[in-house]
This record gives C-alpha cells, sequence and structure tokens, in this order.
C-alpha cells in the first residue's frame, strides 16, 4: 500500500543555544520561511539529544511533529543535517509515536511530586550507603530488598540512552514493553533487571529512606528525599518523532544492538 501523501509545509524552527544550532536557523528561516508553533504543522529542532528532549517536553501538549537535524555533539534522536530538500524530507519522513512515562515521587513528607519522563525514570543513592529498594508490580511485591546504586524503567525511545550505560536491552521503539534496570546492583548481584508490559504500574519504596536517602529524576525533573516512586506509561500524551526513511528509529535501534 502506498504511503499516504504527507505535507508539512508550515514550519516552526528551534535551536538550542550552541552558535552552529542558531547559524543553522537563521539560514533556514531565510531560505524556508517559519511560522509560529501555534501555527505550525511540523518543528525542526537543530541541536542535540538533550535539546530534542527538551523539545519534546516544551510541546509534550501540542502534537505536532518534531523532526530533529544534528547540530549538536549526540544526535541518536537526530536526522542528518542538510539544508536542501528539508520540504521533501518532512514530506517522506517515518512518523513514531511515544509515550512518556508519568512519575509520581513521594518526599519524607508526604509531599506527591509530578514529573514526566520521555527516556526513563531513575532512582539514585544520595549518599555514600547503597540504596535499598522493594520492587512491586501491578501490585504484586515482586523483590522484597534490592541493595544497589539506583534502578530506573526506561522507554523503548530511552532505552539506548542511561539504559543501555546500566546494561539494561535495548528495545524496538514500537515494543509494548518497558525495562526495569538495576544500576549497580549489589545483592541480588546476579541480577540484570525485567522486561515489563508498558501497561504494568511499577511501584517502587525506598527502604531506611531516612538513613538511606535517595532522589528520583523523571529526564530533567528531580525530586530528593524520596520514600516511594510510582511509574507508568502516560496514555494520554502522544508525542510524534519523525526520522528519514532511510535512517529511521527502529533501523538506529536495530543497528545499535550489533554495535562492539
Amino acid at each position: 500500500m502506498p504511503k499516504p501523501e504527507q505535507k508539512f509545509e508550515k514550519i516552526a524552527f528551534v535551536a538550542s543555544n550552541m552558535p552552529q544550532a542558531i547559524e543553522a536557523r537563521d539560514r533556514l528561516v531565510a531560505r524556508y520561511g517559519a511560522v509560529e508553533i501555534g501555527d505550525a504543522n511540523a518543528i525542526v529542532a537543530l541541536g542535540g539529544d538533550g535539546h530534542m528532549l527538551q523539545t519534546l517536553h516544551r510541546f509534550m501538549n501540542d502534537s505536532i511533529p518534531i523532526y530533529g537535524m544534528n547540530r549538536g555533539s549526540i544526535g541518536f534522536l537526530m536526522n542528518e543535517y542538510r539544508e536542501d530538500r528539508l520540504l521533501q524530507r518532512l514530506a517522506d519522513a517515518e512518523i513514531s509515536c511515544i509515550h512518556p512515562l508519568a512519575m509520581l515521587a513521594y518526599d519524607l513528607t508526604g509531599k506527591a511530586h509530578k514529573g514526566l519522563a520521555i527516556n526513563e525514570v531513575s532512582l539514585f543513592r544520595e549518599r555514600h550507603q547503597a540504596a535499598k529498594f522493594r520492587i512491586s508490580v501491578d501490585s504484586t511485591v515482586r523483590m522484597e530488598e534490592l541493595i544497589c546504586d539506583g534502578i530506573l524503567v526506561a522507554t523503548p525511545a530511552g532505552s539506548t540512552a542511561y539504559n543501555l550505560s546500566a546494561h539494561g536491552p535495548i528495545l524496538p521503539i514500537n515494543a509494548p514493553l518497558l525495562a526495569l534496570t538495576p544500576i549497580s546492583p549489589f545483592r541480588p548481584r546476579r541480577w540484570r533487571g525485567a522486561l515489563l508490559p508498558n501497561k504494568a504500574r511499577i511501584s517502587i519504596e525506598v527502604l531506611e529512606a531516612d538513613k538511606r536517602p535517595v532522589s528520583a529524576v523523571a529526564d530533567h525533573f528531580e525530586t530528593r528525599g524520596v520514600t516511594r516512586v510510582e511509574v507508568e506509561k502516560a496514555r494520554n500524551i502522544q508525542l510524534y518523532l519523525m526520522f528519514d526513511a532511510d535512517h529511521s528509529l527502529d533501523e538506529r535501534i536495530l543497528t545499535e544492538q550489533f554495535r562492539y
């Protein structure tokens, strides 16, 4: 079946604060014109992966497809930077729909803090002592005690980021899964994490929270001194990433698994 024609002619450009990104934005605006975000049917983000994450968070509720071009140091979520044929590249692009994670973190006073994560929700020890966690999935305790430096829940889009560095699995972008990955586990020493259905509700209780304080981070949003963190897919939020057809996110994730 032929791919339906896509037209993205009203473009909003956003750039990181790097000089090469700002210069690229100015050249592209001069060549293709630009509209305000409210009038755009596509956003072109110029920078690296960090800027792409910021752009996704910034326009989380706008449902506008975002096409990244690499003008930063890391570009896993970005397309190659080229100024020619931008309108055609947008028309030919593959669009991946992703959902962020919703984090609800409770601190020592019982106050709840909400955050959204496109890559991962992470819990980290704050001091020299290792953290202790109790892990439940859909209200069933699956691990009574995990002693480690931290633990994270990663989306498929975030599985190649910190999750991969912590020896977690790489997930295909459309896989209905989440990766639960420990960070430097001490006991049980051989536990390497779990793959969970993305409809699961994950609850991580911090044991001995006064003695072993823990921070919770949803991408860039941090809450310190947490006692319990609940994580689940934000089903009501859809984000649209655009990739060149010959270098889709699925292909990048597949390629990454064969790097050595």
